[in-house]
């Protein structure tokens, strides 16, 4: 059984402290594979991107996000690095719901926080997109865990986020993650970031898909 942690104040502590541990274990997640070549779909303001570019394993690190704000954001973040000749960073205003020849051929893809941001009637252009078209050697993904939220003091069917259309339970993440992958050729197994509790898990949970061919 669990409890909530108590103030608004700890919650908002704890979500800034999950989100660093969540950036620093993508980018070991991402390193370990060995890629020099890094897709990063909805980057945001450039975080993941910025501890990517600080190691001279990648040699080409994209960006692509809808967002004009995070993006403008992100070009702030990166400054020093999109002045480099040559570049290694790319940031791209896109999404990744749509086609775009240019996004295939990376090693490695990471989808951080960002799939439950999109409307749940898109997700089948995600996946037709990511998976079919740019279809990335490998992609770490990331999204919050439903049932690990009454620890952070949110009410039932209250979301971490107010631009989240959805967050799912490890079961659903887990169903909708094996399905992409057995209709697209990727093997996929799953994990978690931040502190376990029994019975609900971890807060961050993580699926990592590889190409089978």
């Amino acid at each position: 059984m669990y409890e909530p942690r108590g103030s608004a104040e700890n919650t908002m502590t704890q979500m800034t402290s999950l989100h660093e541990e969540r950036l620093d274990f993508v980018f070991r997640t991402i390193k370990s594979t060995g890629a020099r070549r890094v897709l990063d779909l909805g980057c945001g303001s450039g975080s993941l991107l910025y501890r990517l570019l600080a190691d001279s394993q990648f040699d080409r690190v994209t960006g692509l996000e809808d967002s004009g704000v995070s993006l403008r954001q992100a070009r702030s973040v990166l400054a020093g690095y999109l002045d480099e000749t040559p570049a290694r960073i790319q940031l791209i205003r896109g999404s990744y719901a749509e086609s775009n020849p240019a996004l295939g051929g990376y090693e490695a893809a990471t989808m951080v926080e960002t799939i439950e941001h999109v409307n749940p009637e898109q997700l089948s252009r995600v996946e037709r997109a990511v998976f079919g078209e740019y279809r990335p050697g490998c992609l770490f993904m990331t999204t919050p865990n439903r049932e690990y939220n009454p620890l952070f003091d949110l009410a039932p069917g209250e979301f971490r986020e107010e631009d989240h259309k959805f967050e799912w339970d490890r079961l659903k993440f887990q169903r909708w993650a094996r399905g992409v992958a057995d209709r697209t050729g990727y093997d996929v197994r799953f994990g978690g970031i931040g502190e376990f509790v029994a019975d609900v898990g971890h807060p961050t949970q993580t699926a990592f898909f590889t190409r089978r061919d």
